[in-house]
């Protein structure tokens, strides 16, 4: 039981240190650019710097975050946008930041759209992120399958596996 405890903690740490890496390098990347999501001015607010803020700095905040936490990553990775933007947004609304002339706050339901962008595209970078961790996707590696399906030469070495299709046809599961 204490192993169980001290491994969902060690679990828990890591995961704060990788949702708070990707909230640095989202926030050092919004600076960088200079441009805040939640606010509007017009057309001509939709610049490449507007639009590398929207899609690639999330993308490595996510990447970054799942590189850090191993297989699960991409789940965190959403967060990171949320946390970043969302803080922005009601720094704004509540008047913590002084809205320059011309300028207006987005209303909620538009500032969530971006948003809604901007975390998918940190689930992409999350994505990347834990193939590069796994070296695979979509299937477990054959080193890490249960010893009943690992492959010996060209046969199956598991006993009761059923034969594809056999179910269907009708037919009783047929062993190898």
């Amino acid at each position: 039981m204490n192993g169980k405890i001290k491994s969902i903690l060690l679990d828990v740490l890591v995961a704060a240190v990788a949702i708070t890496v990707g909230v640095v390098i989202n926030v050092l990347g919004d600076r960088w650019t200079g441009v805040k999501l939640h606010l509007f001015s017009g057309i001509n607010y939709f610049t490449y710097d507007w639009a590398v803020t929207l899609f690639f700095v999330p993308f490595v905040a996510g990447l970054f975050a799942a590189l850090i936490y191993g297989f699960g990553g991409k789940l965190l990775a959403f967060f990171v946008p949320f946390i970043v933007q969302g803080y922005a947004y009601l720094d704004a609304f509540y008047g913590g930041v002084v809205i320059p002339e011309g300028v207006r706050l987005l209303p909620l339901v538009y500032w969530l759209l971006v948003v809604l962008i901007a975390m998918e595209l940190a689930g992409a970078g999350g994505l990347v992120g834990e193939i590069v961790v796994k070296r695979t996707y979509g299937r477990t590696p054959k080193h890490l399958r249960h010893r009943l399906y690992k492959e010996a030469g060209s046969e199956l070495v598991a006993e009761n596996a059923p034969v594809a299709g056999s179910a269907s046809s009708g037919v009783e599961n047929e062993v190898r």
